[in-house]
């Protein structure tokens, strides 16, 4: 249909102003195998890119999350992320920091790139174009996809999920005289399967699922927002500027949103279980929503929330410029 035919079907259309009224005609990249596919491994390759800068800064929040337990037992005061990663480094030196990197390399592989796949093939068919000839999509239903793929891509990724941060926290139990668990990606595997079987393998993936759905939201559903958002009314075009400031809406939005699951499901993960398989602490994700509430107070849901902003804020940034890059550099259209 041509221009001047979508026009007198337009003239014909009892549709308001705010109503989608064409599909989109302009989508330069279309959905086919091969630009999955490279959508796909660019994601990888920025998730990996970002990670290498910001995954200390992961590793800390981790560990004072954790560190709120041994804290309430001993009747301590709380670490601050700057004591946290200061102490990491002179205690157990500076490869702590990079603790469970080969889990989160893996992880990418199958969390970060088919989140963003996922919600691209979900958002195709919400996309029209609006009397401009601007390729839209209402904001309800880029959350909406946002939320279900970040559900997927996380629940086929927990077990690497539990790896990680067991990896991240064997430093803080050496310190306190604790027998070490693993020592490799491997070996945590093979330890958590044999404590609690296949179905260890996805304990916590309540609020894993929670917080990454929260996450993808902020981060993926946003950035996609954002960009329109800002493109329209700041009338930027599709280069650095845009996506830069799009890229920080992304993350401060999905660090605001992530926190308190993000807590819920370190607490989850990383508490022992018995001989069967049943977790020592916290039932489930509502017995430990309740039982931190209650006994640390309702703070303690955002504890690690600066370094969770210091990290998802400059992840955010990297990985959209990163993904950005690679797809103008391979002559596909932004995303």
């Amino acid at each position: 249909m041509d221009k001047d035919e979508r026009e007198y079907w337009h003239l014909r259309s009892s549709y308001n102003d705010d109503m989608p009224r064409f599909p989109p005609t302009n989508v330069a990249d279309p959905l086919t195998p091969g630009n999955l596919f490279q959508l796909y491994i660019n994601t990888f390759i920025g998730a990996n890119l970002a990670e290498s800068f910001v995954f200390p800064l992961d590793v800390a929040k981790t560990r004072m999350q954790v560190d709120g337990e041994q804290a309430r037992k001993t009747g301590s005061a709380m670490p601050t992320f700057r004591a946290t990663l200061s102490n990491m480094i002179k205690v157990e030196g500076f490869k702590s920091l990079y603790a469970g990197f080969s889990a989160m390399v893996t992880r990418n592989f199958i969390f970060n790139s088919l989140r963003v796949v996922l919600y691209d093939v979900f958002r195709r068919p919400f996309l029209y174009q609006n009397e401009q000839n601007e390729e839209v999509i209402k904001v309800h239903m880029a959350l909406g996809c946002s939320f279900t793929a970040g559900c997927i891509a996380q629940a086929l990724a927990n077990p690497f999920d539990i790896v990680k941060v067991r990896m991240q926290t064997e430093g803080r139990r050496r310190q306190l005289g604790y027998d070490v668990r693993v020592n490799s990606m491997v070996q945590a595997f093979v330890d958590i399967y044999r404590r609690g079987g296949l179905p260890s393998m996805w304990k916590g993936v309540g609020p894993s699922c929670m917080r990454a759905c929260l996450m993808t939201t902020g981060d993926v559903g946003s950035y996609d927002i954002s960009k329109r958002t800002f493109k329209r009314l700041l009338d930027l075009q599709d280069g650095l500027p845009l996506r830069f400031l799009s890229s920080m809406c992304a993350g401060l939005t999905a660090s605001v949103l992530s926190c308190p699951a993000d807590v819920i499901k370190s607490r989850m993960m990383n508490q022992p279980v018995d001989d069967s398989g049943r977790n020592l602490y916290y039932k489930n994700s509502i017995d430990c929503l309740r039982k931190l509430v209650r006994e640390e107070g309702v703070l303690t849901l955002y504890k690690g929330l600066m370094p969770t902003w210091f990290r998802l804020g400059p992840f955010s940034v990297l990985f959209w410029l990163s993904v950005e890059q690679l797809r103008q550099w391979e002559g596909q259209s932004g995303f």
